[in-house]
């Protein structure tokens, strides 16, 4: 269970966190404070979730707005980065039974 990891002092040179909106503000922020923790210095985060926008869209993703992200949000988590991207967009995906059509993105790539 992600929420129970004991997440590993800066052992990792890239975390890649791919839709894990399942959890609310308390648990992400969680993951969040875990992802900070084991990257290494200069280690490389790509993250990618659902945008706000998705509420209108149904096609996927948690149906909760406080899951989903925005770029204040994710700039926030890791605006101390030493580079972040974020990118807010919207486009068609194919993830399998319940994740298809037009979807409201959010791409985070940074630079711990």
């Amino acid at each position: 269970d992600i929420l129970d990891w004991n997440w590993p002092v800066e052992a990792f040179d890239v975390v890649a966190a791919i839709f894990f909106q399942f959890v609310g503000p308390e648990g992400r922020d969680k993951i969040f404070a875990g992802i900070r923790k084991t990257l290494r210095p200069g280690g490389l985060l790509l993250l990618e979730g659902y945008g706000q926008k998705q509420l209108v869209y149904k096609t996927g993703g948690p149906s909760k707005l406080e899951n989903l992200y925005t770029r204040e949000l994710l700039e926030r988590a890791f605006g101390d980065f030493s580079s972040l991207e974020v990118r807010e967009y919207d486009a068609e995906i194919d993830e399998g039974s319940g994740h298809g059509g037009l979807s409201a993105l959010v791409d985070l790539i940074g630079r711990k």
